[in-house]
C-alpha cells in the first residue's frame, strides 16, 4: 500500500514557484565549513545578486533515524538567510527504496519551524537521482508513489520543484535514468531543476551553449513547467563556458539559474549569473 501522509491541518503561507526565479545558490551536506558557520557564505551570496539558497537537508545516506543531516545548521541558515533577504529552499535526496523514511524526512521540512526565529523554509524541491531502485520501471512506480504522498502533503498550493538529471541521463539507454517519467511527475511538480553539468559533456562555450539551452527548452517542452537549470560543475568550467551556461538557460527561457556548488563556486560563474539579476 502507499504510504499515508495526512495534509496538516494549515500552513501560514504556501511557497510559489517565484521562489525559483532569479539567481540561486546550492549548499549540501559536504560543505563543513558553510554548515559551521553560515554567515560569511551567505554574505558573499547576497553580495552576488543570490535570491534564493538552496540547502540539502537530508539524503538517503542519512542514518535512518534523523529527519535533517545537521539540524543545528538548519536552523542557522534558515534564519540568517532570511535576515538578508535570501529566499530558502530544502532539498532532499530520497533513495525511493524506502518510502516511509523519505516521507517522514520529506514532512519534516514541510513541518519546519526554526526554534530561535520561528522561520519556515520557503520552498521544497526532490534530488530525483538515486539508483536504489534498480529497474527502471520499478524506480519510475517507486518515484511516482513517493511524489502522490508529498503532494498529499504539501496541499495543492504548495511549488514543489523536481530537481532531475540532464536530458541525456534521463533519455538514452544505457544512462543514469532513461524513460525518466517528465509527463507523469509534471502532474505533480511546479518547476523542474535539470542538473545540466556540461562539465561532464564536453567543453567550449560552442557546446556548452547549445547543451544548456537544450535541457531549458526541451524540459520545458516535456512537462510544460517552469524551469531553473542548474551548471555545473562551476570549477571545472572556464568564464566563457559558465557565460555559456547561463545564455543558454535564458535564451531556451529558463526562469534562473545557478551553478553547483557555492564551496567550489568560481568569479566567472558569478558574473555569468548577472544575467539573471
Amino acid at each position: 500500500p502507499e504510504p499515508a501522509a495526512a495534509a496538516p491541518a494549515r500552513r501560514a503561507e504556501r511557497p510559489g514557484v517565484d521562489v525559483y526565479r532569479g539567481v540561486g545558490a546550492w549548499v549540501d551536506m559536504y560543505d563543513p565549513a558553510e554548515l559551521g558557520n553560515p554567515w560569511p557564505a551567505l554574505v558573499e551570496m547576497q553580495r552576488h545578486g543570490v535570491r534564493t539558497l538552496y540547502f540539502e537537508t537530508a539524503s538517503w545516506r542519512v542514518p535512518k533515524a534523523l529527519d535533517f543531516k545537521d539540524e543545528q545548521a538548519v536552523e542557522l541558515f534558515l534564519d540568517e538567510a532570511h535576515a538578508l533577504g535570501i529566499k530558502v529552499v530544502a532539498w532532499y535526496l530520497p533513495g525511493l527504496d524506502d518510502l516511509r523514511t523519505d516521507l517522514r524526512r520529506s514532512r519534516a521540512v514541510l513541518d519546519y519551524e526554526s526554534p530561535g526565529g520561528h522561520q519556515r523554509f520557503d520552498g521544497f524541491a526532490i534530488d530525483i537521482e538515486s539508483q536504489r531502485v534498480r529497474r527502471v520501471p520499478a524506480r519510475n512506480a517507486a518515484l511516482m508513489r513517493y511524489t502522490r504522498a508529498l503532494r498529499r502533503y504539501a496541499g495543492n498550493d504548495y511549488a514543489l520543484g523536481a530537481i532531475t538529471p540532464d536530458l541525456r541521463s534521463t533519455t538514452v539507454s544505457p544512462g543514469l535514468w532513461p524513460g525518466f517519467p517528465y509527463s507523469a511527475a509534471a502532474r505533480y511538480y511546479d518547476v523542474f531543476l535539470p542538473m545540466a553539468y556540461s562539465s561532464y559533456r564536453g567543453h567550449g562555450a560552442s557546446y556548452v551553449y547549445p547543451y544548456s539551452r537544450a535541457n531549458v527548452s526541451t524540459v520545458r517542452a516535456l512537462t510544460g513547467r517552469p524551469v531553473h537549470l542548474i551548471g555545473g560543475l562551476t570549477d571545472a568550467l572556464s568564464d566563457s563556458e559558465a557565460a555559456a551556461v547561463v545564455r543558454g538557460a535564458r535564451d531556451g527561457g529558463g526562469i534562473g539559474a545557478s551553478f553547483y556548488d557555492f564551496a567550489i563556486h568560481q568569479d566567472g560563474a558569478w558574473r555569468a549569473l548577472e544575467l539573471f539579476r
